[in-house]
């Protein structure tokens, strides 16, 4: 099934809530009409009031259909205080409760109180400052050290096989992510694939070596980091180094290795040793391949939240929406 289609379906009788702390923008104004009205989600706006009723307004959407919360117009939580203390203990409470007034951060502590099951953020807020925000409310998750991101690809398909969901990691977070950072990429990865999929994650470490058929530093980092993920989670499926090919025919996986395996061949999580490879690689997949891109999504953090291209259309928006809320849900 399609993993946009299995979402709506893993979302229908939930209405779950999603914090959208950019409402005042036409793109995320419009994608919250369609998620209330085609999809049951409950939109929780965070910003000014007045800008906010303007914006749902012209989107033929009233304020009883959705929350908004003017983080200004409020008076100071204390739960959502308490909420940015336990993370960052240093800080001094009123330094919290002036955070609890910014939009974005204001979205992560709703997530982190469960008041809202996912944020999703980035139209007009950079990678960075959405990561910040994620990092000072909800937290990483248990054994996790390194947020990192990933694109949902859906290939044309090929006569090797047919079309199947893939992951690509890590597309936009980490540029040079050391051994350590890679296996907390791999095993974010492969959680996040299982949510969205149902499928046996499949983890292919990627290089321009298969299995010691060269030997460079950028290598042994990526062989050192299946080490490390192999010793953190021996049950899951993790081959590497391999090649990009390798990984994903299993005719090159016959030829190079005399016989594909449970990854080599098969792999449907792909782990780029650097962020030049992803970015560039999903882009020509995207844009000369013809592949279906989703994200990126941000992963690693103890509570769902996802990034958006600050140049996504209404319905980039809808779609991480809905992936990141099933996310939520599986949960």
């Amino acid at each position: 099934m399609d993993v946009v289609a299995r979402a709506q379906e893993q979302l229908a009788g939930h209405q779950p809530h999603l914090a959208l702390p950019e409402g005042t923008d036409p793109r995320i104004s419009a994608a919250a009409a369609r998620l209330t009205r085609e999809h049951g989600v409950r939109c929780v706006l965070v910003g000014p009031a007045e800008a906010l009723r303007a914006a749902l307004i012209t989107e033929n959407l009233f304020a009883e259909s959705v929350d908004i919360i003017d983080p200004d117009a409020h008076r100071p939580d204390p739960a959502l205080i308490g909420a940015c203390l336990a993370i960052r203990p240093d800080m001094r409470p009123e330094i919290a409760e002036r955070l609890t007034r910014k939009p974005l951060m204001h979205a992560g502590l709703l997530v982190a109180t469960g008041r809202a099951d996912a944020m999703v953020a980035g139209a007009t807020c950079p990678t960075a400052r959405v990561i910040e925000a994620a990092m000072m409310t909800i937290g990483l998750a248990d054994e996790v050290q390194t947020p990192s991101s990933c694109f949902v690809i859906r290939p044309s398909g090929t006569p090797e096989g047919p079309r199947r969901t893939l992951l690509f990691a890590d597309c936009a977070v980490n540029a040079d992510p050391s051994s350590s950072e890679l296996a907390d990429i791999a095993l974010a990865s492969a959680r996040t694939l299982r949510e969205l999929t149902g499928e046996e994650p499949r983890v292919a470490f990627l290089s321009f070596s298969t299995r010691g058929s060269a030997k460079h530093p950028h290598v042994e980092r990526v062989r050192t980091a299946v080490e490390l993920a192999q010793a953190r989670a021996p049950q899951l499926l993790i081959d590497g180094e391999l090649q990009a090919d390798v990984a994903i025919s299993p005719r090159v996986a016959r030829t190079k290795l005399g016989a594909a395996g449970d990854v080599a061949g098969r792999a449907n999580v792909l782990v780029f040793p650097d962020l030049n490879a992803a970015n560039i690689a999903y882009k020509l997949v995207q844009h000369l391949g013809g592949a279906e891109a989703l994200g990126p999504l941000l992963q690693g953090f103890a509570r769902p939240v996802s990034d958006l291209s600050r140049g996504a259309t209404v319905e980039d928006v809808v779609r991480t929406a809905l992936l990141t809320l099933m996310r939520a849900v599986r949960r």
